[in-house]
């Protein structure tokens, strides 16, 4: 009979997401780079473990796309429509948004949301719809918030409104216009995260980290310092905005592969004895090594841990600041000085 291997290892993603607590943000852009390579499924995964863990989810990492033909025109039309104030009178007659717009207008805003949601909580089902009908107004309007990531306004406000149904299903005590609000905006922002998944956001924000951390090791070459953000953002062709969030998101990537180096076994004696091959990179961390032994001890433990030289990955300067007692400015200072006596030997 054939034996199952079941591997309960975590995840990139799932790791990322048992560090965080209720209420807590998870951003969108981030998550899709930790999902990079997972089935749809995993997608799913990842949104019911927010749900249910009453963690936000933001798009305000997520690249605005730009979108050509039809779709992009109405697109923009209707991002402008919401600066304006999204009034009906200013779509064509006909337009199913402008339809929607005033059978909503149209509803009655008479009853008091808490009343009703605790009249819903206590099993009374004739509460239901009133209070339904009096979030609808507030799922459009938070839906503004979510134009320009490509998703028609139509689409998320249904999302919106399942988002709404529910909060009035699920309510069950406490603050239920923070949880209708909560529960709005993490289904808005859930179908602009799928049409993102859908675009390859994941693998485009992957492989701005990878350009982030060669462009970093380039520059650190050429300048013998570390480079800031801004130059770091003119060779990526980069607004330092979007660079400080690639910058953001690898120092994240970087902390969560410690844990999971962390969590793993200790090789065994069998393992230890085995030979190093004569790479070309055992070679150049000899060097260093070798190099390093002109520098006091704590300039060469600086070194290592700014360039995991032990095998470890690199540490900001902030991470080798607090592993040695010194300000992240003074870290930068001794490193320059540093690799400025290197040179020089």
């Amino acid at each position: 009979m054939m034996e199952l291997e079941y591997s309960f290892a975590q995840t990139p993603w799932e790791a990322y997401l048992s560090t965080l607590q209720a209420g807590d943000t998870v951003y969108a852009g981030k998550m899709l780079a930790l999902l990079e390579g997972e089935s749809t499924d995993a997608l799913e995964d990842a949104f019911r473990s927010l749900e249910e863990g009453c963690m936000n989810l933001s798009v305000e990492d997520l690249p605005r796309p730009a979108i050509a033909g039809e779709s992009g025109l109405r697109l923009r039309r209707e991002a402008e429509l919401v600066k304006a104030g999204l009034s009906p009178e200013k779509l064509e007659e006909g337009d199913p948004l402008r339809l929607y717009l005033e059978e909503v207008a149209g509803l009655p805003v008479c009853g008091d949301e808490h009343l009703l949601a605790e009249r819903c909580a206590s099993g009374d089902d004739s509460a239901r719809e009133p209070l339904t009908n009096l979030g609808l107004s507030r799922v459009i309007q938070l839906a503004g918030a979510y134009t320009g990531f490509g998703v028609l306004l139509m689409d998320l406000i249904q999302e919106g409104n399942l988002g709404l149904w529910e909060a009035v299903q699920s309510y069950s005590g406490g603050d239920y216009l923070a949880l209708r609000d909560r529960l709005i905006r993490f289904y808005m922002a859930k179908v602009v995260t799928v049409s993102a998944w859908d675009a390859g956001v994941g693998q485009k924000i992957r492989q701005a980290m990878e350009d982030y951390r060669a462009v970093d090791q380039r520059l650190l070459g050429e300048l013998g310092r570390n480079p800031n953000l801004e130059e770091i953002a003119e060779q990526m062709h980069m607004s330092p905005e979007t660079t400080r969030t690639v910058k953001k998101m690898l120092s994240d990537a970087n902390t969560l592969e410690r844990m999971a180096r962390a969590a793993q076994p200790e090789e065994t004696p069998e393992e230890a004895d085995q030979p190093v091959e004569n790479t070309a990179l055992f070679q150049m961390r000899q060097r260093i090594q070798e190099l390093l032994s002109v520098l006091d001890e704590e300039d060469g433990k600086l070194l290592t841990l700014r360039f995991g030289l032990e095998g470890g990955l690199p540490l900001s300067p902030e991470e080798t600041g607090n592993r040695l007692g010194m300000t992240p400015e003074e870290v930068l200072a001794r490193e320059a000085a540093a690799l400025a006596s290197l040179r020089n030997s």
